[in-house]
């Protein structure tokens, strides 16, 4: 008695699963739609060939002949994107509910217009008109050319001119000063009037224009 009823709960259990996957496999077989259609243009109806037509998240798809004719199997509930170059995409779900297994559709694809910047065409320069342009132009000074224009010494000596001491310079001078006066104190200065080294310090500032009244 006691094989029977496992028997029997085997039997109906096993009857349950096929009828389960039965009944899958039919609701499989029974959401697939053939989409079959046209593709062509909003403004002029006209047809366009090598257009997409994508199934979004499934990785297939297919492309229109040349009159814009496409024929493809898909699942109800899927989404279809048709896209092509120059056009706008454009999207569409097929219905869940659909009575049938055949879905036909006329997509009108809008033009994507693109502006590009405007160009300019100018005629080919002559030789006269291009050894007078390269004589004429201008090219930026490189590392080494301003490194030898900041060190030229009539730039130099602008600068000299021109600059005023900072503070630091200041200070400086002043503490020399200091010093030389604290060291002779008690004494009286030494006379540079024969010194050649001062001599020489004087008549390089005096080239240097150092002794130029300023206005």
């Amino acid at each position: 008695m006691k094989i029977f009823l496992r028997l029997s709960v085997v039997t109906a259990f096993f009857l349950l699963t096929i009828g389960k996957a039965m009944s899958q496999r039919n609701e499989y077989r029974d959401s697939v739609v053939q989409l079959y259609g046209v593709v062509m243009t909003a403004d002029s109806l006209m047809a366009i060939p090598s257009a997409s037509i994508i199934v979004e998240g499934k990785g297939r798809g297919t492309i229109t002949n040349p009159d814009g004719v496409f024929s493809i199997a898909v699942l109800k509930g899927d989404r279809i994107t048709f896209s092509c170059v120059g056009f706008k995409n454009r999207s569409i779900e097929i219905p869940r509910d659909l009575p049938d297994n055949q879905y036909s559709v006329i997509q009108l694809l809008v033009s994507d217009t693109a502006y590009l910047p405007a160009t300019i065409l100018k005629p080919r320069p002559t030789r006269e008109q291009f050894e007078r342009d390269f004589v004429n132009m201008k090219i930026a000074d490189d590392a080494y050319e301003i490194a030898r224009k900041n060190t030229d010494e009539a730039q130099r000596r602008i600068l000299i001119n021109s600059l005023p001491a900072d503070g630091r310079e200041a200070i400086n001078y002043q503490l020399r000063q200091q010093a030389n006066k604290y060291y002779y104190s008690g004494q009286l200065p030494p006379m540079n009037i024969l010194n050649p080294a001062a001599w020489a310090d004087f008549i390089k500032a005096w080239k240097r224009g150092d002794f130029k009244r300023k206005d």
